[in-house]
């Protein structure tokens, strides 16, 4: 019983001891626990610490970073705005530059829109200045015409009673010598008539209204073929004296408006000579050289034609001298002058690149100098219309005239070559003809101008009736006058009168030419 008890108290010494061991390394290791957790919170704290520090480096440099950058934001937003304002303002002045552009544009379009109605309304009162002063000159011819034509028809009427009587007499040995004084005398009729001719187409040409045709000529031919209306314009108490260079150079100008130059300067020296005098012409060929032109001469340098008009009357005072050129500027008290003759003279020089000058004192002699640039074109010689000729094949032609004269002329000249001949005295009649013709009718002559029907109505009425028929038309306007009116398209077929026998047949003949090679006529027979 002892050793059990010994035995217990051993094992319960080893117990307790073994306790204590276990104990002891229970506190060794919660000590040794404890110092571990000490040492891993001191070092996580050491490492919080030095992340702290870490992060506050890192937080610090960040920031330290953030600020310029922040200051870069702030430049670049100001730098942003900037150009913002600036392209603010640079599309401000854009678009201030673009309407004020517009404006300019607008403003540019009514200035040439004015400038436009500008012109035209002076080209129209050049137009109807130029009209008017044609007009004038035109009313300062018709005196002179009157009477000359009066002469002419006194010329023809005389040597028609002289054929007359020629013809009366019986015939005898000595018919042959009479015969003869006819035949002279009928030429003379012949003469006196052409003579008639030329003047009134001269003065129909004188008073056409068409637009300025500037063409390569002759300025001596341009006066040849206005001196007889020169004359006319003169009157008997003036002496027209012409000199004319002869080889001239050619200039370029409208042979009309040369034409209306020479009239004007006639009549204004006319005025200035009312007891009579001398109006001379000269040409001639000039060179002007640069001595010329400071010695106060206006024309050009190099080749010139020059043109001189002289009178001998009362001269042109100083003071006049410098206005005489201005339009309505006149010096008549009487009314009887527009103040246009000259300064249509200076127009129509000008427009051709021409000068003009003069030469006057009162009480002498009053020269107007002209002179045009000669022009390198060619200068093509005229020559001589060939009549057509043609031999007729028995063609049917009708005859629409209200001169009932000049229908049995025309109807005798057709029908003394071969054409068979229909007259009627205006258009109603020649339609109703027509409508009941039972043939060809190959040609319509008729007249312009008709009362009842015009002409251009006949021929356009007769073409529905008959739509191969021909036309010619007669007219005693020039054709100019026509086309401007409207009358007549410029390129129809036309003859002028007074015509010849040969102008009318020719005319006829090149209307009909290859047109109507195997016609039926009215018989119907080819």
């Amino acid at each position: 019983m002892a050793d059990l008890g010994a035995e217990r108290r051993a094992r319960e010494q080893s117990e307790v001891k073994a306790d204590t061991e276990r104990r002891e390394r229970r506190e060794s290791q919660e000590r040794s626990d404890l110092k571990a957790d000490t040492e891993r919170r001191e070092r996580r704290e050491s490492q919080e610490r030095s992340d702290l520090k870490a992060d506050t480096e890192r937080r610090e440099r960040r920031e330290s970073q953030e600020r310029p950058d922040l200051e870069s934001d702030t430049e670049r937003r100001e730098r942003r705005e900037s150009l913002e304002r600036s392209d603010v303002k640079s599309d401000t002045g854009r678009r201030e530059r673009r309407e004020s552009l517009e404006r300019s544009d607008v403003e540019s379009h009514t200035e040439r829109r004015e400038q436009r109605k500008s012109l035209a309304r002076k080209d129209r009162q050049q137009a109807q200045v130029l009209q008017a002063q044609r007009m004038e000159s035109l009313g300062q011819l018709a005196g002179g015409v009157a009477h000359d034509f009066n002469n002419l028809l006194a010329v023809i009427l005389s040597y028609a009673s002289f054929v007359s009587e020629e013809l009366a007499t019986p015939s005898g040995p000595d018919w042959p010598e009479h015969r003869e004084v006819a035949r002279n005398d009928l030429g003379q009729i012949t003469l006196a008539a052409e003579r008639a001719a030329r003047l009134t187409r001269q003065l129909l040409t004188f008073a056409r209204r068409e637009v300025v045709r500037p063409q390569v000529l002759d300025l001596d031919h341009v006066i040849t073929g206005v001196q007889e209306l020169l004359h006319r314009t003169l009157g008997e108490h003036i002496e027209l004296i012409t000199t004319l260079g002869g080889d001239l150079w050619p200039v370029l100008a409208d042979p009309g408006q040369l034409e209306q130059v020479l009239v004007n300067l006639a009549v204004n020296a006319r005025d200035a000579m009312p007891g009579g005098g001398t109006l001379t012409i000269d040409t001639s060929n000039i060179t002007v050289d640069a001595a010329a032109v400071a010695g106060g001469s206006r024309a050009p340098q190099g080749k010139n034609v020059r043109l001189r008009i002289s009178d001998t009357g009362v001269g042109i005072p100083a003071d006049v001298l410098d206005h005489v050129f201005e339009p309505f500027f006149t010096t008549k008290q009487d009314g009887s002058g527009t103040g246009l003759g000259l300064a249509t003279v200076y127009g129509i020089l000008a427009q051709a690149g021409g000068q003009i000058q003069i030469f006057s004192e009162p009480g002498s002699c009053t020269t107007f100098s002209i002179t045009l640039p000669v022009t390198a074109q060619a200068l093509v010689p005229l020559t001589a219309p060939v009549l057509y000729h043609r031999v007729p094949k028995g063609e049917t032609v009708l005859v629409v005239e209200d001169e009932e004269a000049l229908r049995l002329v025309t109807q005798r000249i057709f029908t003394r070559n071969v054409y068979r001949v229909i007259t009627a005295a205006d258009g109603p009649a020649a339609l109703d003809i027509v409508r009941a013709h039972p043939g060809d009718i190959h040609l319509l002559v008729t007249d312009v101008v008709m009362p009842r029907m015009l002409g251009k109505e006949v021929a356009e009425r007769m073409r529905a009736l008959k739509p191969g028929i021909k036309v010619l038309f007669m007219s005693g306007y020039a054709r100019p006058v026509l086309a401007s009116q409207g009358s007549l398209e410029p390129n129809v077929a036309l003859v002028e009168k007074p015509f010849s026998e040969a102008e009318l047949l020719s005319q006829a003949g090149q209307v009909l030419n290859g047109h109507f090679p195997g016609f039926k006529t009215i018989d119907g027979t080819d």
